[in-house]
């Protein structure tokens, strides 16, 4: 499965692999923190222990924040095991309740390997056949009350947790010894520099860094709190795109 990866490995996502596959092969529950910047391979560490787990007949639930999130690993995972018989789904507001009572069906009599889900994975009528492994992705992004359900899965499966950000609790747990702890520092090969600019608001700016942005294929999120601002540089920036469109 690592071999269809189609970006070259980093010395830090080696490591981190390796030391993940060792602690899930101990008679002990693997509790380990990935600690690494955007981009820079936790989510394939993750797939990874997951593929392990599913071939020792396991399940595993991937507890994410957001509801976009979820959805954008499901299809990330989707895309990574599509070559293997791994059952792969999710669960968020975007399902019906029909169609989330047909995936908590089938997660319970062991019809789904990997789930993925927001807080909804906590809830009570959640249950599984044989859970392996929970991948926790951004913990710091949980409540207090979602991190006391989290600590009871923990008890006897293996535990990854994946961020950019780790709270202090969380960061010193690591540090101590208490949490095992995996840093991925190095960058992907041929990655460039985040570049931060802070300017005083000038239309001009914001204007050739978007276009510039779009020219090249990417993508542009701006935050903008006053709605008559928003609303202008909404109907700029349609009218835009449609001119993207036309050509």
């Amino acid at each position: 499965m690592e071999a269809s990866f189609i970006y070259e490995d980093t010395p830090d996502q080696i490591k981190a692999t390796r030391d993940v596959k060792k602690d899930m092969e101990l008679s002990s529950p693997m509790d380990r923190l990935i600690c690494g910047d955007v981009g820079f391979g936790k989510t394939e560490i993750a797939i990874r222990a997951a593929f392990k787990a599913v071939s020792d007949s396991k399940q595993i639930a991937i507890l994410v924040p957001t509801t976009i999130l979820a959805l954008q690993h499901y299809r990330t995972f989707k895309e990574r095991l599509k070559d293997f018989p791994c059952q792969i789904d999710y669960i968020n507001r975007f399902k019906s309740s029909a169609q989330q009572k047909e995936t908590i069906k089938k997660l319970e009599e062991g019809k789904i390997d990997i789930i993925i889900g927001t807080h909804r994975l906590l809830s009570k009528d959640i249950k599984f056949r044989d859970l392996g492994l929970l991948i926790v992705d951004e913990e710091q992004k949980f409540g207090v009350a979602s991190k006391e359900k989290i600590k009871s899965f923990k008890l006897n499966v293996d535990t990854l947790t994946l961020t950019a950000t780790p709270i202090p609790r969380t960061l010193q747990f690591s540090l101590m010894g208490a949490r095992d702890l995996s840093i991925i520092n190095t960058p992907p090969p041929n990655r460039y520099p985040v570049t931060t600019e802070v300017h005083v608001f000038n239309e001009k700016v914001i204007r050739d860094a978007i276009n510039y942005e779009v020219s090249r294929g990417g993508q542009v999120f701006l935050y903008i709190t006053v709605l008559p601002i928003f609303m202008t540089w909404l109907i700029y920036y349609a009218s835009f795109a449609l001119m993207l469109k036309w050509l």
